[in-house]
């Protein structure tokens, strides 16, 4: 039984659960996109999670049109599928819609983090966010994104490895965003 289980349906929902929320959906498409169909059991079974919230946020995930019910010859199973997007020459790739869905994700969980951090306890309430602008080439872009993961890597075993965790470990938002800087047009302009 974990946690989530255990929680109260009309309790008061904080930061962690924001962010709790886009752990389990990321691993969920993680694990659609990796096995092709699963249901809320077999999920369950794989990410250590209770079916009850595996198929909380499977329907979740179909509500919001980025996963489907897989055909299935009936029974109680229900497996879920990535959704299956008629090819058009306009439609981006599907690695581009699950990044613009992780991002969407991100976003949604920072915004209430912002709003909601005063409920969560006290060493908790401050955040890390940091921006920097580095002149690259992509080649030094690669590596700055290779150092961060390698960074984060003696971390990452703590998601499938529970007893892992420090006790006073908690799920965090790492988000790391490495893109090259367009000019705007005022930009162009000025240099003419």
């Amino acid at each position: 039984m974990t946690e989530e289980d255990n929680m109260p349906l009309d309790r008061p929902r904080n930061a962690a659960d924001g962010l709790r929320e886009h752990e389990v959906r990321a691993a969920l498409m993680d694990l659609l996109a990796e096995v092709g169909t699963v249901t809320a059991t077999e999920a369950a079974a794989r990410l250590g999670h209770s079916s009850g919230l595996c198929s909380f946020h499977l329907r979740q995930l179909a509500r919001h049109g980025h996963i489907e019910e897989a055909p299935h010859s009936g029974g109680r199973a229900r497996p879920w599928r990535l959704k299956q997007h008629t090819p058009t020459s306009d439609a981006p790739p599907m690695e581009e819609q699950f990044g613009d869905l992780a991002r969407g994700l991100e976003d949604e969980s920072w915004q209430r983090w912002l709003t909601e951090r005063d409920q969560v306890p006290s060493e908790w309430r401050r955040d890390e966010a940091f921006s920097a602008v580095a002149y690259l080439t992509p080649e030094e872009m690669s590596r700055v994104a290779d150092a961060i993961r390698q960074a984060l890597a003696p971390y990452r075993d703590r998601e499938q490895r529970p007893l892992a965790r420090p006790d006073s470990a908690r799920p965090v938002a790492l988000i790391t965003r490495l893109f090259p800087l367009l000019p705007h047009a005022t930009d162009d302009a000025d240099q003419n």
